[in-house]
């Protein structure tokens, strides 16, 4: 444990959330700023697939690679933050962050509103990565903190870690050292909680139904009162919609992390030392969570061209559902077997929507869906679209298509590699000129595994009951590149004490049939009375390769919650 920088105590910071990703609510800058006070406010706009979306962006105009509709949003709130002091942090920037500062210094000098905007370079390594269309490390918050010392009103930068953006500005406010590693792993936690917007506030919520529905119609945006030791309280601007408790809180805190070291560029947080207490309505305090040295490596995000895809959903309806499943799958595997060129992979999935005794056609309807993959366009377009429209009077009744079949479309691939943290030339690019580098830590611990922690005593044999999982338990699903992470949470310690020991890796596959073949890893994070899953490969290779229906796995938490296990009656 390393103790903060002796100093004079300075006044908590209020940093405030306005995106989640690259077309969140247009208005939440706006509303941000008028809803209450804040100090900083940032902007998440980049996630895996965006900087694919920014990188074809590039490719049309080399002017552009940036996310436009933060540029639209400032248009109208650069003179409320500038009215209410409020400094801006974001990273809009994605793949060319000087253009976008370039843009925003036009606009403020369109609108007559002096700003000092500046930037943080350092992250793109695409020409290191031939063949990637975009290949840009994760940078942390230290540039980001150079920029705020130096009097920069506005900060853009490229592609930096989700929790750099609250790192940096409270580096710069609190005059943290690289070696404070308790109080910048408070920040990550405070960060990484905030960087998803309303998803701290009552937004995608496992227990939605708990609460009043009236609330959960427009959730506020969440925001942190950071303090000096890293301490925080994460809550809202009064008067604004959502829920803040214990419970959103934790599921944000497991979204899209593996195990109890959270490792990033400025620092690894301990999420497994962390404790959460309700702070009064709507305010829930973080506090403990411990700090390591960071990794000596970085992550790099490659994103490339992976091939063209098509597909076609075939409706089949009312009775035999399996025999016309078959028969129209043997008709279009053997009309794609005898075309010039077959495509490289095809992937077929049979969803049982229907219901028996349906009272309208699309209740008695299932859906078998035909994915087709191939570096050709033309093999997944002509092809698939060509035998899919010659059996439209030639195979099993009520035949139709929920959509014709069109042209193939390009696919994206991630994946990621670690490099050097000193490979990288990190630098801010301050608002009179300056350049300043930006040095990698010297303190530096590579990961290394943790031991499960103790397990709380199982609960006495009793009664059970065969009901769905998500009665007792809360859940968070996304994904790592082609990877996903299922974060699962008991809300009584008596819930925890019946999931720790009966929600194995083994019990997870057996819940979720196609992981049975993957590797599943649990790590056990007993402060949050939460576990958190790891299915390696579930995702094939990133979501721009939309390899599975949820090809993020947003929805793969609340599947396994409507999964029944034999649970204690007295939980029930």
């Amino acid at each position: 444990m390393t103790p903060a920088t002796p100093a004079a105590t300075r006044r908590p910071l209020r940093i405030g959330n306005a995106s989640g990703f690259y077309g969140d609510r247009f208005d939440a800058l706006r509303d941000m700023l008028t809803g209450g006070p804040l100090d900083i406010l940032t902007g998440d706009y980049l996630a895996e697939l965006t900087l694919l979306i920014l990188a074809r962006d590039r490719l049309k105009d080399p002017r552009r690679g940036y996310a436009k509709t933060f540029l639209r949003q400032l248009e109208e709130s650069l003179g409320l933050a500038q009215d209410h002091g409020v400094r801006i942090v974001t990273n809009a920037g994605g793949l060319n962050p000087a253009a976008l500062a370039d843009a925003v210094r036009e606009l403020a000098a369109r609108l007559g509103i002096p700003t000092r905007v500046a930037h943080v370079e350092g992250d793109d390594r695409t020409p290191h990565h031939p063949g990637s269309l975009a290949a840009h490390a994760y940078l942390g918050g230290a540039g980001i903190a150079t920029c705020l010392r130096e009097g920069a009103d506005i900060v853009i930068t490229g592609r930096v870690t989700d929790a750099a953006l609250v790192t940096g500005p409270a580096t710069a406010h609190f005059g943290w050292t690289p070696h404070d590693h308790d109080a910048l792993a408070g920040a990550v936690a405070a960060g990484h909680v905030l960087e998803c917007g309303t998803q701290a506030t009552g937004g995608n919520y496992a227990f939605f139904t708990h609460h009043d529905p009236a609330r959960l119609h427009r959730p506020g945006f969440p925001l942190a009162e950071l303090h000096q030791d890293g301490s925080s309280v994460i809550t809202k601007h009064d008067g604004t919609g959502g829920i803040v408790d214990i419970g959103t809180v934790t599921a944000q805190l497991l979204y899209e992390t593996q195990g109890a070291r959270y490792a990033g560029p400025d620092v690894t947080a301990r999420l497994d030392t962390l404790a959460l207490t309700q702070d009064g309505p709507d305010r829930v305090r973080i506090t403990g969570t411990r700090g390591e040295a960071p990794p000596p490596t970085l992550k790099v995000g490659l994103n490339r061209l992976g091939g063209h895809r098509n597909e076609v959903t075939f409706v089949l309806t009312g009775l035999d559902i399996q025999r016309k499943a078959d028969l129209v799958r043997a008709q279009m595997e053997t009309a794609l077997g005898a075309a010039k060129a077959r495509p490289a992979h095809i992937r077929w999935d049979l969803a049982r929507t229907d219901h028996p005794d349906a009272p309208t056609e699309e209740a008695a309807s299932a859906l078998l869906r035909l994915v087709v993959r191939d570096p050709d366009p033309a093999v997944v377009g002509r092809t698939l679209t060509g035998a899919a429209i010659e059996l439209a009077l030639a195979s099993y009744p009520g035949f139709h298509v929920s959509a014709p079949p069109g042209p193939g479309s390009p696919y994206g691939v991630f994946e990621d590699v670690r490099i050097p943290q000193g490979d990288v030339e990190h630098v801010a690019l301050l608002h009179d000129g300056r350049r300043v580098p930006v040095p990698p830590p010297h303190d530096t611990r590579a990961l290394e595994p943790l031991d499960e922690p103790a397990l709380p005593p199982p609960l006495p044999a009793g009664p059970t009951r065969r009901a769905p999982l998500g009665l007792i338990a809360g859940a968070r699903s996304g994904d790592k590149g082609g990877s996903a992470n299922v974060g699962v949470w008991a809300r009584t310690d008596d819930a925890w004490r019946w999931l720790a020991h009966e929600l194995t890796p083994d019990r997870f596959q057996v819940l979720i049939p196609e992981s049975r073949h993957l590797s599943v890893i649990r790590h056990v994070l007993p402060n949050l009375r939460a576990l958190n899953f790891v299915v390696d490969g579930i995702l094939g290779e990133g979501v721009a390769s939309q390899a599975r229906f949820d090809p993020q796995a947003k929805a793969l938490g609340e599947w396994l919650r409507s999964r029944h296990m034999d649970i204690p009656e007295a939980l029930l």
